[in-house]
C-alpha cells in the first residue's frame, strides 16, 4: 500500500489569493456604504466635503467642525497633523452595490503592485545591497565575530533585536523597513543555533507590540489622537506601562521558544525545512573564515550606516520609501567602490540579489491588491458602521472591550494604522463620551487591537517576511497564536483597569 502524502499548506501568493477571493465574495453580500469625507485644504484654508453625489467647499473654521459634530480643534488641519479625509460622523449611507467580479479579481493583484511600487523598489534594492556586501564577504566575517564574542550568551541576540525594534515601533512605526533587517540578522541567528522562527519572532513581533503599545508614533498615537480631538499625550502613562509588560512577555514567550529549540533542534517548528533554509543562508564555516579585515568593516559600517540614516531621515527629516531606497542604492555603488568589484560582477550580484526577494515583492503587491477590493467593493464603512452601532449601549467595561476587539478584526480590512484612524476614530471617539469613559480608552483600543492583529494579519506583511526563508503560514500561526491570546488578556485586563480605576 502506498504511503499517503503529506499536504503541504498553501505558499503566501495562494494563501493572499484565496483571501481576495473571499473579499471579492464579501463584496457580494454585504452592503456597500459609506460616510461623507472631510477633507483640509492648506492651499486655499478650505473644507472639502465629499458626499456620494457632491463635493462641497465649506469654510475651514471650527463651528463648521462643530456643525458637523466632529469634535476636532480646527488647529489640527492646519498644522497638518491630520491630512487625510476623515469620516463625518452620522452621516454613513447605503449606496448601490459594487461586487467585485472575477475581472476585478484578477486585476486587484495588478493594481496592488502598481499601488506598492515604492515599497517593492526599496525591496528590490535592499536584496541588491545585500548581494553585494556578500560578494565582499563581509557578513560571513561579521557574523563569525559575533557569535564567538556571545558564545554563551546568544539570548542576548533576541533581548537586543527585539527591544530595538519595538522602540522603533513605538516612535516612528518602523514596520515595512524591517524587511531589510532578515537576510542580514537571520544568518547571525542560525549561527547561534537558534532556528529562522527566532529570528522573524524577534524582528516581526518586536515591530508589532511596537505598534500595539505606540507612544510617540506620528502614524498612529498622534494621528488618532488628534482625530479623536484629545492631545496625544493623554492616556501615554497607561501605554508605556502596556509597552514594558508586553515586551516583557514577547522576550520571555520568544526566548523559551528559543531555548528549546538550541537544546535539541528536532522541537523547531521549521525543523523539516533545515536543508531548505541552509541552501538559502548556508552555515558558516568557523575554521576557513575570512578574517574581519579594515576593508571589510568599513563595508559594514557603511551597510549600518544606511538603517541609522534611514531611521533618522523617516523620524526626523519626513523621508517615505524614495528617499530611502536612494540610501541603500548608494550604499551598494559605494561598497561596489571599495570592494573594488568589476561592472560586470557588480552588476551580475546586483541583478541576483534583487531576484532572489522577487517574490517578497509580489506578495506585498498582491496584499495590497486585497485593500484594492475591499475599497472598490465600498465595505469597510459598512462594517464600521454596524461594528459602531452594535457597541453604542452597551455598559463600560464591554463597550472598551469590545471596541478593541471589532479593532482586530476591522484592521484586516483596513491594515494601515494611519488610515483606520483617521476612518475610524471620528466615529468611535464619540461614542467613548456616550458610554462615560475617555477617549483616550478608545485610542488605547484602536493601538491594542491594531498591534495584535497585526502579529498574524495576511493583508500585512507577515506573509512577505516569512517567504524570506519560505516558512509556511501555518507555522507562524502555529507558534505565534499562543502568544496572542496572551497578549489580548493582557490588553483587556489594562483597558478593564483604564476603564475603573
Amino acid at each position: 500500500m502506498g504511503q499517503t502524502k503529506k499536504r503541504k499548506f498553501p505558499t503566501a501568493h495562494t494563501v493572499l489569493l484565496i483571501i481576495a477571493a473571499f473579499v471579492a465574495l464579501l463584496t457580494w453580500l454585504v452592503p456597500a456604504g459609506q460616510y461623507d469625507r472631510l477633507t483640509y485644504s492648506a492651499d486655499t484654508d478650505t473644507f472639502l466635503r465629499t458626499t456620494e453625489e457632491s463635493q462641497t467647499t465649506l469654510p475651514a473654521t471650527q463651528e463648521t467642525l462643530d456643525e458637523l459634530t466632529v469634535k476636532i480643534p480646527i488647529e489640527k488641519f492646519r498644522e497638518g497633523a491630520i491630512s487625510k479625509p476623515i469620516s463625518i460622523p452620522g452621516t454613513f449611507k447605503k449606496l448601490k452595490g459594487q461586487p467585485q467580479g472575477l475581472v476585478n479579481l484578477i486585476k486587484a493583484p495588478l493594481r496592488g503592485i502598481s499601488e506598492s511600487i515604492e515599497i517593492i523598489l526599496l525591496v528590490l534594492i535592499i536584496g541588491g545591497l545585500i548581494s553585494i556586501v556578500n560578494a565582499t564577504r563581509a557578513f560571513e566575517s561579521g557574523i563569525a565575530w559575533l557569535a564567538h564574542k556571545l558564545k554563551g550568551r546568544e539570548f542576548i541576540l533576541i533581548i537586543m533585536v527585539t527591544l530595538l525594534v519595538a522602540l522603533g515601533g513605538t516612535t516612528f512605526g518602523l514596520e515595512e523597513e524591517t524587511i531589510a533587517f532578515y537576510p542580514i540578522l537571520i544568518p547571525i541567528f542560525l549561527a547561534a543555533r537558534y532556528d529562522a522562527l527566532v529570528c522573524i519572532a524577534s524582528i516581526y513581533i518586536g515591530s508589532s507590540i511596537g505598534t500595539l503599545a505606540s507612544t510617540v508614533n506620528p502614524f498612529s498615537t498622534i494621528i488618532a489622537s488628534d482625530a479623536a480631538g484629545i492631545n496625544w499625550t493623554e492616556g501615554l502613562t497607561d501605554r508605556l506601562i502596556m509597552l514594558i509588560l508586553g515586551l516583557v512577555l514577547c522576550i520571555l514567550y520568544i526566548t523559551r521558544y528559543a531555548q528549546r529549540v538550541k537544546k535539541d533542534p528536532t522541537r523547531s517548528l521549521i525543523f523539516d525545512q533545515q536543508e531548505e533554509i541552509e541552501q538559502i543562508y548556508p552555515s558558516i564555516n568557523m575554521d576557513v573564515i575570512t578574517p574581519l579585515t579594515l576593508k571589510l568593516k568599513l563595508v559594514l559600517l557603511i551597510f549600518a550606516s544606511c538603517f541609522f540614516v534611514m531611521v533618522y531621515g523617516v523620524s526626523q527629516l519626513g523621508w517615505w520609501f524614495l528617499e530611502m531606497t536612494s540610501v541603500f542604492l548608494a550604499a551598494a555603488l559605494l561598497i561596489g567602490v571599495i570592494a573594488r568589484l568589476n561592472e560586470k560582477r557588480f552588476v551580475t550580484e546586483f541583478m541576483n540579489g534583487a531576484k532572489d526577494l522577487l517574490s517578497v515583492a509580489f506578495i506585498i503587491g498582491i496584499a495590497r491588491g486585497i485593500t484594492v477590493l475591499m475599497e472598490d467593493g465600498q465595505i469597510s464603512d459598512t462594517l464600521l458602521f454596524y461594528a459602531s452601532q452594535f457597541t453604542s449601549t452597551m455598559p463600560q467595561g464591554l463597550f472598551i472591550n469590545v471596541a478593541f476587539l471589532m479593532y482586530t478584526g476591522l484592521t484586516f480590512f483596513i491594515p494601515s494604522s494611519s488610515g483606520m484612524a483617521v476612518l475610524t476614530m471620528p466615529i468611535m471617539a464619540p461614542l467613548a463620551d456616550s458610554v462615560g469613559i475617555g477617549r483616550e480608552l478608545m485610542v488605547s483600543a484602536y493601538q491594542y487591537g491594531v498591534g495584535l492583529f497585526k502579529i498574524i494579519n495576511p493583508t500585512g506583511i507577515i506573509l512577505a517576511s516569512l517567504a524570506l526563508v519560505n516558512v509556511g503560514y501555518d507555522k507562524w500561526l502555529k507558534f505565534a497564536l499562543p502568544l496572542v491570546l496572551l497578549l489580548a488578556i493582557l490588553s483587556m485586563v489594562m483597558l478593564t483597569i483604564g476603564v475603573y480605576f
